[in-house]
């Protein structure tokens, strides 16, 4: 059971943020790829300018870059995220007006559970363990019922 605190209704409506970001900068990057030649192209002139944005943060921070040495020890997989947030603009730009924007956005959060509980389940990258229970696989299946309903335009 989870206990309501203050904490948790302070990290709520920033998750939910995330969600919101997510469904309008999908949009926002659909129609971007009209006034260029393809998909990937508006995911590089999206994350250009979050790259810039990042660029500006960053220099407004009071902490220190990281030297080479310190990037050089970084293992592969780490930077492996960048690759995935190619893919994730990319494909959403492409998927989102051929499935709508309700059923893309479902099915990314059944993506994104399904991959969870399994990160969970094995504690992979670096998790903390947590097994796969009978209502974390039923509240998974009643999402992946709601995706196929989303699916019925």
């Amino acid at each position: 059971m989870i206990k309501i605190s203050s904490q948790l209704l302070y990290l709520l409506p920033l998750a939910m943020g995330v969600g919101i970001a997510m469904a309008i900068q999908t949009a926002l990057n659909t129609q971007l790829r009209g006034y260029l030649s393809s998909p990937l192209q508006a995911a590089l002139l999206s994350f250009l300018v979050g790259s810039l944005l990042l660029a500006l943060l960053i220099s407004l921070q009071k902490q220190s870059i990281p030297s080479l040495t310190t990037l050089q020890h970084i293992p592969w997989y780490l930077w492996l995220g960048g690759c995935l947030g190619v893919y994730a603009i990319s494909v959403s730009i492409y998927t989102a007006p051929q499935l709508g924007f309700l059923s893309l956005t479902g099915l990314i959060i059944f993506g994104q559970i399904l991959m969870s509980m399994l990160i969970d389940h094995y504690a992979w990258l670096g998790v903390e363990k947590t097994a796969i229970s009978w209502s974390r696989l039923l509240g998974a299946v009643v999402i992946f019922i709601g995706v196929l309903l989303t699916l019925q335009r």
